[in-house]
């Protein structure tokens, strides 16, 4: 198993840890709303707490999705398999589109007179609070463990978890508000809670879009000042980058000595690419293009970084566009012809 088969291992093993813990939480919270439900005859508890067992099914989600990225790459998924991850994240956010369109569509319908009305007690305060300190802190925690491990499923389904939350609020809030004697306002939450979770669903949409894309993944200058930093390498051009947050490909071109053998060129491919690995640790694969530094390969060069809208050819040397020999002390050799 390589290095990064490894590593890829056993972040994914931290994914479904938490995603189970949380899924553990989820159905404790779902439970206690409707057992208090059950016990009390309210009919809307009982059915917060039925929604709040189905949120589980984003954990379920993010399980499955997140062990199929796990899986190495195979004849048929050379690149591996972690866009399943970013799958998962996608169906996550479509669930989220989904609890938004039901909390709006209460809010309308309480507008409009359509909704029965809200029975308060002791009880429920202290259900829907503690099961909101419950979901604040699983959302708090998964979203830390999501941006730590550089998974979208864990970020996306913190978003999730948050989202129970917000309609948790919306609840207490419609409590207050209607023993206060404004009916109306609980209406109004309804909606303003409804629009905050379809802002976190195009969150979700917006990151997925990211990966799904090939957008690029790390910034093309710090790629370019890390890979010259390695001896030999006189010019960096056409960068490119792709994949998910947690593992990226990397590929690029690197001018060389012309009067290199095959096998130096080789040891500085090979450098640069554990150089790169060193500098950024989301990088899961390199490929280095070794070529030798002409004129026309410069030109090349620039006439592909111009293409994808970057900086012009990386240089090693000043910006009198001389390069410099592999101890920095003055013209390489085979420099190219003016």
């Amino acid at each position: 198993m390589t290095a990064a088969a490894g590593a890829r291992g056993g972040r994914v093993h931290d994914v479904v840890r938490v995603l189970w813990v949380v899924m553990a939480l989820n159905l404790a919270v779902a439970a206690a709303k409707f057992l208090y439900g059950q016990a009390t005859g309210s009919l809307s508890m009982r059915n917060d707490g039925v929604a709040s067992a189905f949120d589980a099914l984003s954990n379920v989600v993010g399980i499955v999705g997140a062990s199929l990225a796990a899986q190495p790459p195979d004849r048929g998924h050379p690149y591996g398999h972690a866009k399943f991850e970013t799958y998962a994240s996608v169906v996550i956010g479509v669930m989220l589109v989904v609890a938004s369109f039901n909390l709006c569509a209460d809010g309308v319908d309480a507008l409009m007179g359509r909704r029965d009305a809200v029975t308060v007690n002791a009880g429920s305060y202290v259900v829907m609070v503690g099961t909101l300190v419950v979901n604040l802190a699983v959302s708090r925690g998964e979203r830390s463990s999501g941006r730590r491990l550089k998974s979208e499923v864990l970020v996306a389904d913190a978003l999730h978890t948050r989202s129970d939350a917000l309609v948790s609020v919306s609840v207490i809030v419609g409590l207050v508000v209607v023993q206060m004697g404004f009916p109306m306002a609980d209406a109004v939450v309804s909606l303003v809670v409804g629009a905050a979770i379809a802002v976190s669903a195009v969150e979700v949409f917006r990151s997925a879009s990211t990966t799904l894309s090939d957008a690029a993944r790390l910034d093309e200058s710090e790629v370019r000042s890390c890979a010259c930093e390695v001896g030999g390498v006189r010019s960096v051009h056409n960068i490119r980058t792709r994949g998910t947050e947690g593992e990226v490909f990397v590929d690029l071109h690197v001018l060389v000595d012309p009067l290199m053998t095959v096998q130096e060129g080789h040891g500085v491919g090979e450098a640069v690419e554990a150089h790169l690995r060193e500098r950024f640790g989301e990088v899961s694969e390199v490929i280095v293009h070794i070529e030798p530094d002409t004129a026309l390969e410069r030109r090349l060069g620039e006439a592909d970084d111009a293409a994808l809208g970057a900086a012009s050819v990386g240089e090693t040397g000043a910006d009198t566009g001389e390069t410099r020999s592999d101890d920095g002390s003055g013209p390489a050799a085979g420099q190219p012809a003016p």
